[in-house]
């Protein structure tokens, strides 16, 4: 019995490479998406077996949809699709709720065992996956029901920090300097009681912040 998968990429090389690639697998690329809103239509209208989805498209990024498939469909396993390996991606993904984190330089053998494994229920996290992002998993010593008196400036910039940016992309998004955006994101880390911006981020997804 084939596998139906939905596949998410606002870059028409990815979709054709990974139809060609999954072509005589058993994995049948059912439906399409080039952004996050079409991601949310499609899956109501095809009932796809499996997402896989980019981290970054327009108009609601791979984390952002994540969060939102997963309170609609609890079931439905999402992998997120990614050509970074970035740790507070990886962090957010396993907080969401994600089935597994694929980098798109991975194998074709590691894609195909990821869906196979997402489908029937099982882990598909490795094992450097989970060790990578422990710590940013566990408990913050202010626990999320905590109201943390973080100011507007404070907040836009551990929203900036959740999406993934470093602090030299997010200087440039809110229009303040690289020594100001390191001093925000040291005054976080003590107000919320962690020790790296990736335990911050994930923090961030609890509260429901980003």
């Amino acid at each position: 019995m084939s596998i139906s998968l939905l596949v998410a990429d606002d870059h028409q090389v990815v979709r054709m490479g990974l139809k060609n690639i999954l072509e005589g697998t058993g994995v049948v690329v059912a439906a399409e998406a080039t952004s996050g809103e079409e991601v949310l239509q499609k899956v109501a209208a095809e009932k796809p077996d499996v997402v896989l989805m980019d981290v970054r498209m327009p108009n609601g990024d791979g984390l952002h949809v994540l969060g939102r498939l997963k309170l609609d469909y609890p079931e439905l396993p999402v992998i997120l699709f990614s050509s970074y390996d970035n740790p507070t991606y990886i962090a957010r993904a396993v907080a969401l709720g994600a089935a597994a984190y694929v980098l798109k330089h991975d194998s074709r053998e590691r894609l195909l065992e990821t869906i196979q494994l997402a489908v029937r229920g099982e882990s598909a996290w490795t094992r450097e996956e989970l060790r990578r992002v422990t710590g940013a998993l566990a408990t913050p010593r202010v626990v999320s029901d905590v109201e943390v008196p973080l100011t507007q400036r404070e907040s836009e910039v551990l929203r900036q920090l959740a999406n993934g940016l470093t602090n030299k992309e997010i200087a440039l998004a809110l229009g303040i300097s690289y020594e100001t955006v390191k001093e925000h994101v040291q005054h976080i880390l003590r107000k919320v009681g962690v020790s790296d911006r990736t335990q911050a981020a994930v923090w961030a997804v609890r509260k429901g912040l980003v």
